[in-house]
């Protein structure tokens, strides 16, 4: 049994040269390049209203693309018994603390052992909301609080809120550098123009705007709280290496180890061993979808950023003297 679905986006500047096949699956994630390439030779796609069909064709950017894709049924999502740490749960909606290492929608390369598949578990009622409630996502190894709707009305009132900017999202991280003080970042981002697994500051791309505030400083290294204005994929990744103050140990964007001169063989291990970027996401607000309560939660930093920020006072504590703030 196979179900039909209409896919649509709109190809990145960006992507300005790029085979149709490399694009659209850029565009389309949650879908293997092969499968694409089966659509385009079935001609299912279109591109400015005229079907295309050869995978090799060239995309200039801006054009529409409208796929009719046929999914065949083993593509559908499977409840699985996977442990959610709940923070808040009504009729209406679920909040959770998400742990490293647990991705949150089923993808290339995750086709199960998801957030969604777990969600499915939980409350089998929300397999007839649209992508099992989940309006908003974090990063694989992004740790902290999230929101799904458990029903479709739920949903649709969160994911207005969110596109309105009326939720609240702010992060705690950990970034390389000595940094002067807050501020914002006002930068579009867009599908990296050739790796596909990262996303990039291109003026063409979607509005982005990260706003940062100093909470500690250390000897090379600053903690920041940040609050999202926008939702953009690795937005605060992006956004922090583009200023040159990347995240600790972010494996996509430069957060590789760098520490201060004499540090101790401890301290660079500590460095050496944070295998993930630092960032988790630490407080939301909203409005309840149905009952239009205020509504805020928080979450303490996970104990691997509570070891690092612990291990950086400790640096900091011994060269004080030489720190001039």
């Amino acid at each position: 049994m196979s179900q039909q679905v209409q896919l649509t986006a709109t190809v990145a500047e960006s992507q300005l040269g790029q085979r149709l096949d490399q694009a659209l699956a850029e565009l389309f994630p949650d879908y293997s390049r092969s499968r694409i390439k089966e659509w385009i030779l079935e001609e299912r796609v279109s591109v400015n209203d005229q079907i295309i069909a050869k995978p090799k064709e060239k995309v200039l950017g801006g054009e529409c693309i409208v796929i009719d894709a046929l999914i065949e049924e083993e593509q559908r999502w499977e409840a699985q018994d996977i442990a959610l740490n709940i923070v808040y749960e009504d009729d209406d909606i679920i909040v959770i603390n998400k742990p490293r290492d647990f991705v949150v929608h089923p993808g290339a390369g995750n086709p199960d052992g998801t957030v969604l598949n777990a969600l499915l578990y939980h409350y089998p009622p929300i397999v007839d909301v649209p992508r099992a409630g989940i309006v908003h996502r974090l990063d694989k190894d992004t740790t902290g609080l999230m929101v799904a709707a458990k029903t479709v009305p739920a949903q649709t009132r969160l994911v207005e809120s969110l596109q309105a900017r009326e939720i609240t999202r702010e992060y705690e991280a950990v970034a390389i550098g000595t940094m002067a003080g807050g501020g914002t970042v006002n930068a579009a981002i867009a599908r990296h123009p050739s790796k596909r697994t990262h996303m990039a500051v291109f003026p063409m791309g979607k509005p982005a705007v990260t706003h940062y505030r100093i909470m500690e400083h250390f000897r090379a290294h600053t903690r920041l709280r940040l609050r999202l204005e926008t939702g953009r994929t690795h937005q605060i990744r992006v956004h922090m290496a583009h200023i040159s103050h990347p995240l600790v140990g972010d494996p996509l964007y430069g957060g590789r180890p760098r520490p201060p001169k004499g540090a101790s063989a401890e301290f660079i291990q500590v460095l050496r061993s944070f295998d993930r970027q630092a960032l988790h996401a630490t407080m939301l607000r909203l409005h309840h979808p149905v009952s239009g309560e205020l509504m805020e939660w928080h979450a303490p930093i996970p104990d691997d950023m509570v070891q690092l920020i612990e291990a950086l006072r400790a640096d900091s504590e011994i060269f004080k003297d030489e720190m001039n703030w």
